[in-house]
């Protein structure tokens, strides 16, 4: 990355703090970056500054970030997204992907994951995705976990999760039906 030319990042994250400590981490490392809170901030500054990349974050408040890709998009069709969550599945991976999303990585992160990610194929690293830690639970758990965290969000309403998680509700009931899986197959 030259200083002539530097990648300009767009980090959308509800969480101000997170946002403002990611920013920081970025523009020491050679960035160029602007934060938004929520959807119509992020719209205006990708219109407004056309940047090279955005962080962005699946929650934003009461909005879904999954929905705000295709949205950024149509915006700046050569924008670089990349995908933050704190609640990693590999539904919600693959739907990132799948809405024009380049790479997905789960919170925490550190801001050289964040640049390894941006930079892709121009960083030094070739390989952007992270690999899961030997010790990571099943993504079966994840999934599992994922939902939990949403039906509780929905104050245990199925119709209500079932939308949130893009599932139909019957799918999303036999889920439920099943067991947890355990962390530690054959312990």
């Amino acid at each position: 990355m030259t200083t002539e030319n530097p990648h300009s990042v767009l980090v959308i994250d509800d969480d101000l703090v997170f946002s403002a400590v990611l920013a920081r981490a970025l523009n020491a490392r050679g960035f160029v970056t602007a934060t938004a809170p929520d959807r119509a901030t992020a719209l205006a500054l990708v219109r407004q500054n056309a940047p090279d990349s955005a962080v962005l974050d699946l929650k934003l408040g009461a909005e879904n970030g999954l929905a705000l890709i295709p949205e950024l998009l149509a915006v700046q069709p050569n924008l670089r997204i990349l995908l933050l969550t704190g609640y990693a599945s590999i539904a919600t991976a693959v739907e990132a992907i799948k809405r024009g999303a380049h790479d997905y990585l789960a919170k925490p992160v550190d801001a050289d994951q964040v640049v390894q990610a941006l930079l892709g194929d121009a960083g030094e690293e070739s390989d952007t995705h992270t690999p899961l830690p030997a010790h990571a639970p099943p993504l079966r758990r994840l999934e599992w976990e994922h939902i939990q965290r949403v039906l509780t969000e929905c104050g245990g309403n199925i119709s209500e999760t079932a939308r949130r998680l893009g599932l139909h509700r019957r799918t999303l009931q036999r889920k439920l039906s099943k067991r947890p899986v355990r962390e530690n197959p054959g312990s």
